[in-house]
């Protein structure tokens, strides 16, 4: 099975949707950016394996990204316009 995906949200989401179909000790599910390999899941592994140095940093910062950007749109509003609303709304649970 090989899917491309234009989200790292996408295809986190389907990849976490195989991972109960995983029968087999020798088969793997794998996310791959730019043809080398960033996330992997099999059977041997408790947890999701986040391949290289920095790799679980920068695809955790892609995520909120493409997450604020899809919440924004589906308000209707400019993306950078949700993410100060949300900053507003975090510093006044602060007080």
């Amino acid at each position: 099975f090989s899917q491309e995906f234009e989200s790292w949200v996408a295809a986190l989401e389907v990849a976490n949707g195989l991972k109960p179909k995983l029968k087999s000790w020798f088969k793997e599910i794998r996310i791959l950016e730019d043809g080398e390999v960033v996330w992997i899941y099999g059977k041997t592994h408790a947890h999701p394996q986040y391949i290289g140095p920095g790799t679980y940093n920068r695809l955790a910062r892609r995520f909120m990204a493409e997450t604020l950007a899809l919440e924004a749109e589906a308000a209707g509003v400019d993306p950078a316009e949700f993410e100060e609303a949300e900053n507003e709304e975090d510093a006044s649970t602060r007080d």
